[in-house]
Order: structure tokens, then sequence, then C-alpha cells
């Protein structure tokens, strides 16, 4: 990295959201920019999860970018290696890998408003950019929680998301602390080849069965042939998942259908009324994200499977303890405890326009307009920002609605011509995220009578987007000229940067 290099554009991350953001740059007439990832190739959250059982709880078709199609899914519901695939085939089928800087992490992104730019530092040098788009997605830092004792453990320790593949779990005690999504894969891929395993739950989750299937070679020649079917089928599988929304969140009472689905399938698959007791949820489905899987119960049920109920609580030596008193030998800790969602790191890192860091903005939870900006940080966009979550649906629908507002957001500073930049307003911030407050009351995310990671240290839901991905795409299709004030270069010898009343003035 040059020593003063500067771009128009810096998008930090490389997973779907930073990939995106680089193909609809491309596709804007953008080259003037660069990738920065900390890791040595591309991928994100599907690069750095690979732990045994890890796939995708979203269809294949629906899980991929509208404008980069792949007929040669192999599977219904696709697992991590060939998303991680799919990721890097989008990156050379569109000429991305001369933007991308590896091993370049992040340190410091500091806003210069006498410049009207960012000043960034990495881990391979510094640089500047006139526009910073944050895609480093809520699932790349990984939470492991305070446990005491945990650091006199003598065995192995490791996340979820930072598999120890050189770690040989055949034979040996192995304990698994959570029961999310990533638990609920990695139990019945590893309960046949350890010696004992126990599973410390502080919540029993919803599970569905996993409604998966390989896709034959007929099917993906007339996806290849007859491109239109693949559309086709994508549209279907987004039409249903829109029609499911008014349940999760103005009706949740609708989704007691599916909760009676879902004790169905426990009731099938556990026999024992002691653990399928410790196994059903007191909270309403989809309280907390609904999991997939058909192998999830039929792996507890098994002889050399222990259930914990509440979860870890104590370490002493090699003995594990649990809430509810009980005690456990092992030899490897495995957790499967989520990320820093509600505290993402990266707002440690990003100073704004009054010296702020994002973190201190947000220490009274994440709020940003449209999802994308935050008052006092000009010309910074995230993707997959606060409430822009999904309860139901693919995300990718949502990063490209975010990739739209990207688009118009640089066609509105190529308009203003000179150099300027567009930073919210704290008023239009504010009623932004009051509207969406307003319309979260409602919700089962809210309602369901569960504490889950959709909501942040004070209770509030600033993760999950309240509506339907065609509603947040409407909301994002155009910048609001009104919402945002207009900074320019200050005149010589004055300090600060002069406003403009409204954009385009």
């Amino acid at each position: 990295m040059a020593e003063h290099e500067h771009v128009r554009v810096a998008v930090v991350g490389s997973g779907f959201g930073g990939l995106g953001a680089a193909v609809r740059l491309r596709r804007e007439g953008v080259t003037d920019f660069v990738v920065l990832e900390r890791a040595d190739s591309v991928g994100g959250t599907w690069r750095d999860n690979s732990y045994p059982g890890c796939a995708c709880d979203v269809p294949s078709h629906l899980y991929s970018f509208s404008f980069a199609p792949n007929p040669d899914w192999p599977r219904a519901f696709s697992g991590q290696p060939h998303i991680r695939a799919y990721l890097e085939h989008v990156t050379d089928l569109f000429g991305l890998r001369p933007h991308i800087r590896f091993g370049s992490e992040v340190k410091r992104m500091t806003w210069n408003g006498e410049l009207l730019r960012w000043d960034i530092e990495t881990s391979r040098g510094t640089l500047s950019a006139d526009l910073v788009v944050s895609a480093t997605g809520p699932l790349s830092e990984p939470r492991i929680p305070d446990i005491p004792g945990l650091d006199s453990f003598p065995g192995k320790v490791f996340h979820s998301a930072r598999w120890d593949h050189d770690y040989d779990l055949r034979g040996k005690r192995v304990a698994v602390v959570g029961t999310g999504a990533s638990a609920v894969q990695i139990v019945p891929a590893i309960q046949p080849e350890v010696g004992r395993l126990t599973l410390f739950q502080r919540t029993p989750p919803w599970v569905m069965p996993r409604v998966d299937r390989a896709i034959g070679g007929a099917e993906r020649w007339l996806y290849r042939r007859l491109p239109v079917t693949a559309r086709v089928r994508r549209g279907l599988l987004w039409g249903i998942r829109e029609l499911q929304v008014q349940a999760f969140t103005k009706h949740p009472e609708e989704l007691g259908f599916v909760e009676r689905l879902a004790r169905r399938n426990l009731a099938r698959a556990v026999e024992d009324p002691a653990l399928r007791a410790k196994l059903t949820p007191d909270y309403r489905i989809g309280c907390k994200r609904i999991l997939l899987s058909n192998t999830y119960y039929p792996a507890l049920a098994q002889p050399n499977v222990d259930v914990v109920a509440g979860g870890l609580a104590e370490v002493r030596g090699s003995t594990l303890v649990g809430a509810d008193g009980s005690e456990a030998e092992a030899d490897a800790i495995v957790f499967g405890t989520g990320f820093h969602v509600t505290d993402m790191p990266i707002a440690e890192r990003v100073v704004g326009a009054d010296g702020r860091t994002l973190a201190e903005a947000w220490k009274d939870g994440m709020e940003a307009l449209r999802g994308a900006s935050a008052a006092g940080f000009p010309n910074w966009l995230s993707i997959i920002g606060p409430n822009t979550g999904l309860g139901n649906s693919s995300m990718i629908l949502m990063i490209e609605s975010q990739l739209n507002y990207l688009a118009d957001f640089l066609r509105r500073l190529d308009a203003l011509g000179g150099r300027a930049a567009l930073d919210a307003r704290p008023a239009a911030v504010r009623a932004w995220n009051r509207r969406v407050q307003e319309r979260m009351k409602r919700t089962v995310w809210n309602t369901g009578g569960c504490t889950s990671w959709y909501l942040d240290a004070n209770g509030r839901n600033t993760t999950i987007w309240p509506g339907t991905t065609s509603e947040f795409r409407r909301a994002t299709r155009r910048v609001d000229p009104a919402e945002y004030e207009v900074l320019r270069a200050p005149a010589r010898g004055n300090a600060s940067p002069q406003k403009a009343a409204e954009v385009g003035a």
C-alpha cells in the first residue's frame, strides 16, 4: 500500500456486503476504490466459519446476488464450502482482485474535516478516502462469555468461528456452549466421533425440519440453459417469505401454528420426556431465530450426549459446572455463543467529525439513517447497519437495497461538484429510528418473551428490520436530500467546514 495513497472510496470487508459494494462501484463506473480485508482471502463470515456441518439456513437461490445467479448450487440449502466458492467466483467474475488489499486490518478511521476525507490507518500502512463503506458485518467478531475459571481450563478452548481443525475431537470429552445456529449444526456433526458430548444450554431454541435436497444435474442444466427458471424459483422463495413477514411484525399470534409444528418435530425425535422438557422453549416461536435441522434432536437423544439446562456457570480445572449445579469433565470447550452484534468492535475504530468514536456516539444504542448513515460521520455508509437484519429471509436482499443507496449517495456527491461531503442530520436519524422502534413494539422479537442477540444491553432491538424486504428497498432507493447537510471544504483560515442548508445548495 502506498504511503499516502488516496482513493475515492474505501470499502472495509470482503464478505457479501463488501464484494457487493465493489461490484456496484464498478457498475457505476467508479474504479478508484480499494477493498480493505484483514484476512488473506475473501468470504467474510463464510470464510471464518468453517466448523463441521456449517451451512446456510436460507435457500441457495435466494442467498446469492441477483446480478450473479449461480445455476450450479448443489443443494437447496448450500454448505459453507460452496458459499465461499461462490464468493471467490464473484470476485473473479467482476475483476475485483486488483482492488482488494489483503492483510489490511483497519486500525483507525478518522474524519478529516479540513480536507473532507477519511484518514485510514491499516496494518499495512495509511491511506485516505473521500467515502468509506463499512461492510464488516455483524457476524465477524466472536463473543466468548466471561465464565469464572475459564482461564484455568487445561484443555482446548475455541469459538465456532475460529475452529481449530488441527485438534482431533475423536474420543474426546467435548463441551459445546450455546444453542444458536452454529451449535445446532456442530452438535450432530461431531456427536458420532466424540467420546462424550455435553451441551450447555442456556435457552432452548425452536427447531423446524430442514427441507433440504440435492439439486440434480438435469435441474442445474435447466437453470443454465433457461436462466428464467432460476429467476422464477428465486422469486417464489422471496414471495413466500414476504407473505410471512406480517406474522413476525404485526400478528405474532399467527405463529402458533408454526409452533405446533415445531413441537411435533421435537416429539417425533425425542422420546425421553425429561429430555423433551429440557428442549422445549417457553417463549413464542420467532422471538429468537428459528433454526432448521433434521439431525439436532436425534443427536441429543444419543447415549453419549448430556444436556445441561441453564448454561455454563463456572470452570474448575477440567470440571465444568452448570447453572443447575451439575458437573461434567471435558477435554475441550467449543463456544457457539455468537458475535458482537450490538457492540461491533469496528465502532471503536471510527472517529467522527466531533472527535467521538462511533462507539461513543452509539453508547445508548446503535442507530443510523436508513441503516446506513450515522450523524456526525460524514461520507460514511454502513452495509448491514443498525436495524437491517432479518428474521425470516435473505440478507442478500437487504444488502442489494443498501447498494442502491450507496449508488445514489455517490451520484449526489457528483452533482455537488468540488470537495463536498454529506452528513446525516441528527433530527433525520432520530426520526428514522423513532419510526423503526415504534413499529418494533408489535413484533415477535419484542413481545415474544425471550432474550436474544437482537436486543442490546438496554433491551432495545437495534438489529432487526420490522418490515418486508420490499419496504426496505423502497426506503433506500434514493437519498433524501432533506435528511443531509452538505459540508464544503473550509475557506482558507477557517478552521471548520462550511455547511450548506441542503443537498445541492
